[in-house]
C-alpha cells in the first residue's frame, strides 16, 4: 500500500499467517504494572489496534486485562510480546512462553498475534535456536498467529537458517529513527520481505528541539513527534511510540493526514549517526 493511502485502521499482511499487523503500534516499554492497563484503554480508545509487550516489561497482564475489559472483540486488537531468556530444562522454554500467551489470553483458545525472539545478544546460538523453537511448537499449536525476531542484525537471521523449520520470521523489531537507521539490516530485512518494527521511533525525545526536525515540522503544520512517527510509516516501517499522556497518544495517531516531502525525507535520511543497535 502507497504510504499516502494509509490510515489508522491500515494492516499489512504477515508471512505465514492470517494475521495482519496494524501499521501503527503502541508500546509498553517502562510503563509501570498499575498504569498499563488505563494507558493501553486510553490508546485503544484513540483508534489504536496494535499493543506491544514483553516479558521484560513485567506488564503482559496488564495489557491482557485492558483486552478483555475494552469492549473490543479480540481479534480487533493486534498483540505483539517477546521471550529474553531460555529456560533450564526439557519444554521450560516453551512453558514460559505459553504463559506469556495466557497472561494476555487467558481463554482456553486464547492466542497472541505476533511473537518474538526479544534480542540475540548476550545469548548463545543454542540459547537462539531454543527460544525460535519454541516459538515454532507454539505458532504450529495456534497459540501464535506469527513469529519474529527484534534486534536480530543479518549474521543472526542468517544463522537462523541453520534450525529454522519457519523462515523467514514475519517480523524484525529494532531501533529505528532517522539518527539511527540500521540501513544494512533494514536492506536486508527488505531483500527477504521481513517486516519491520520500529522501536522507540520519538528517540525517547531527546532530538525533538533539533533544528531540521523542527522546520519540517513547522512546514507541514505538524509536532517534531508526528513527523517522525510519518517518516518511519513514508519509509514502510511499523512505529510503536510511547506515551501515557491521552494528549500525546491522540497526537502520535494524528499522522495520516500529511506526507513529508522527498526533499525532507531526504534530509532526515541525512540525520543517520550509524550508531550500533541498541537493545530495548
Amino acid at each position: 500500500m502507497a504510504c499516502t493511502e494509509l490510515m489508522l485502521t491500515s494492516s499489512v499482511p504477515l508471512r505465514g499467517s492470517e494475521a495482519r499487523m496494524p501499521v501503527l503500534g503502541f508500546g509498553v516499554y517502562q510503563i509501570d504494572r498499575p498504569d498499563c492497563a488505563a494507558a493501553c484503554l486510553r490508546t485503544l480508545s484513540a483508534g489504536y489496534r496494535h499493543i506491544d509487550t514483553a516479558q521484560i516489561y513485567q506488564n503482559e497482564e496488564e495489557v491482557g486485562a485492558a483486552l478483555r475489559c475494552c469492549g473490543l472483540p479480540r481479534e480487533a486488537v493486534f498483540v505483539t510480546t517477546k521471550i529474553r531468556y531460555p529456560r533450564l530444562g526439557k519444554g521450560k522454554t516453551y512453558l514460559r512462553a505459553l504463559q506469556s500467551v495466557r497472561k494476555i489470553d487467558p481463554r482456553d483458545d486464547g492466542y497472541v498475534d505476533l511473537f518474538l525472539v526479544h534480542s540475540p545478544h548476550a545469548l548463545k546460538p543454542k540459547d537462539r535456536k531454543e527460544l525460535w523453537l519454541a516459538l515454532e511448537k507454539l505458532h504450529a499449536e495456534g497459540r501464535i498467529r506469527a513469529i519474529g525476531v527484534s534486534n536480530y542484525q543479518p549474521e543472526h537471521l542468517e544463522e537462523m537458517k541453520g534450525y529454522a523449520t519457519v523462515w523467514p520470521p514475519a517480523v524484525n523489531q529494532i531501533l529505528l529513527h532517522p539518527w539511527t537507521q540500521q540501513r544494512e539490516t533494514v536492506d536486508y530485512c527488505n531483500e527477504h520481505c521481513i517486516i519491520l518494527q520500529a522501536f522507540s521511533p520519538l528517540v525517547r525525545g531527546i532530538k525533538l528541539r533539533e533544528p531540521a526536525l523542527v522546520g519540517i515540522a513547522e512546514k507541514v503544520g505538524k509536532s517534531p513527534a508526528q513527523v517522525l512517527i510519518r517518516y518511519c510509516l513514508q519509509k514502510g516501517w511499523v512505529p510503536l511510540p510511547k506515551s501515557e499522556k491521552e494528549e500525546h497518544i491522540k497526537q502520535n495517531a494524528d499522522v495520516f493526514d500529511f506526507s513529508i516531502s522527498q526533499d525532507d525525507m531526504a534530509t532526515l535520511d541525512g540525520l543517520n549517526r550509524r550508531e550500533g543497535p541498541k537493545f530495548e
